[in-house]
Order: structure tokens, then C-alpha cells, then sequence
């Protein structure tokens, strides 16, 4: 299977996976304080999560969809894995993750121009 094929249809699950934990989060802080910090970083996580989302889209039709599709991924699950690992539980210990999952990200929207 060619991978701007593999890197679409984790495009299609990744969005689905965005739009099931945006769901979750409307619903699960419904009661919560509109500034509560854990709201706050589940918003930011949910956000970045369909930026990128729509970005493997663009992977996909990329010269090297398996680098950017890659980095973007791996980018993905380390920042806002841990955002929304910190959101769900209050643990903080995955937060010196974020930003090299930042930075991933950053370059696999850079390796979509290769």
C-alpha cells in the first residue's frame, strides 16, 4: 500500500478521533469553570488535534508523505497526548513532552515543501 494511502486514512482516523474527543470534552466540562486550567488545556489539545488532523491531508499529497505523515503524527501524539493526558487526569508528568511534540509538528509542516 503506497503511503500517501496509509497517510490519508490516518488522516480520516485521526480527524474522527478529534471530533469524538472535542464531543467528549463539550460534554465532560459542561459543569466546569469556563477558565479551569484543565479545560483550558483540553481546548488546546482538541484544537491542535484538527489543525493537524487536516495537515496529514496535506502529507498525503506530499513528495514524502511517509516523513511529514510521520513527524506529524508522532508530533501529534506527544503534544497533544499529553495535553490531553494532563486535562483528563491532573497529572503534569508528561508535560515536558508538549514541546517536543511541538517542534515535531513544526517540521513535518516543513516536510510537507520536500
Amino acid at each position: 500500500m503506497a503511503a500517501s494511502v496509509v497517510v490519508r486514512r490516518l488522516a480520516a482516523l485521526s480527524g474522527a478521533s478529534a471530533v469524538a474527543a472535542g464531543a467528549y470534552g463539550a460534554h465532560g466540562f459542561k459543569n466546569s469553570d469556563p477558565d479551569d486550567y484543565q479545560r483550558v488545556l483540553f481546548e488546546t489539545a482538541n484544537k491542535y488535534h484538527f489543525y493537524h488532523s487536516l495537515a496529514l491531508l496535506g502529507a498525503a499529497h506530499s513528495s514524502k508523505p511517509a516523513v511529514a505523515g510521520t513527524l506529524l503524527i508522532a508530533g501529534m501524539g506527544m503534544f497533544c497526548g499529553s495535553l490531553y493526558h494532563q486535562a483528563l487526569t491532573g497529572d503534569p508528568g508528561l508535560r515536558k513532552v508538549a514541546p517536543m511534540g511541538g517542534v515535531a509538528m513544526i517540521v513535518g509542516w516543513l516536510a510537507i515543501i520536500l
